[in-house]
């Protein structure tokens, strides 16, 4: 399997990311994960739509919940034309239990944690725990890809401005 050359660490730990690196101008590379309700969702089930993809390792840490009660707010600020896809290696029932206690209702939340095909295509698999490292990736109505973050320490918050501002260039 291809290694992603970004430096990623995990409490100041290097960790090796799996799959290829995404880039800024890459063609988005479909991928299936799980919702909540363990249906399969695709990436291009959103065509026509800019895409805010949240990536993170585990709603159940505070970090993450920070991420997602963020990128919340942001999402009802958007409009119909960009969705915030919600994605880490979460089980959809930790995704669904994590949303409906916080009140999180305007993100797509999805497991990557069955087939790993997100992760692995776009490079953000930690090969040394099985999780999402944390970043955010903005694909425009058209797939390309027009912002990448990885996170370079996976504890820290990505930076959301950047990342919205990125995503209200394509609407």
């Amino acid at each position: 399997m291809e290694r992603n050359n970004s430096k990623v660490t995990f409490k100041e730990n290097p960790v090796t990311l799996i799959g290829k690196e995404t880039k800024v101008n890459d063609k988005a590379v479909d991928f299936t994960v799980l919702n909540n309700g363990l249906q399969e969702v695709k990436l291009s089930d959103f065509e026509g739509k800019v895409k805010i993809l949240s990536l993170f390792p585990s709603i159940d840490t505070g970090i993450c919940s920070k991420q997602a009660h963020t990128f919340n707010k942001e999402a009802s600020g958007l409009g119909d034309d960009v969705v915030i896809l919600a994605i880490s290696n979460d089980l959809p029932f930790a995704l669904n239990r994590f949303c409906g206690a916080e009140g999180i209702d305007n993100l797509v939340t999805l497991s990557d944690h069955k087939a790993l095909d997100f992760s692995t295509k776009y490079g953000f698999l930690i090969e040394e725990l099985r999780l999402l490292a944390r970043g955010v990736v903005v694909i425009d109505k058209e797939n390309v890809v027009r912002y990448v973050e990885y996170v370079k320490e996976v504890t820290t918050e990505p930076d959301y401005e950047s990342a919205v501002n990125a995503a209200k260039q394509y609407v």
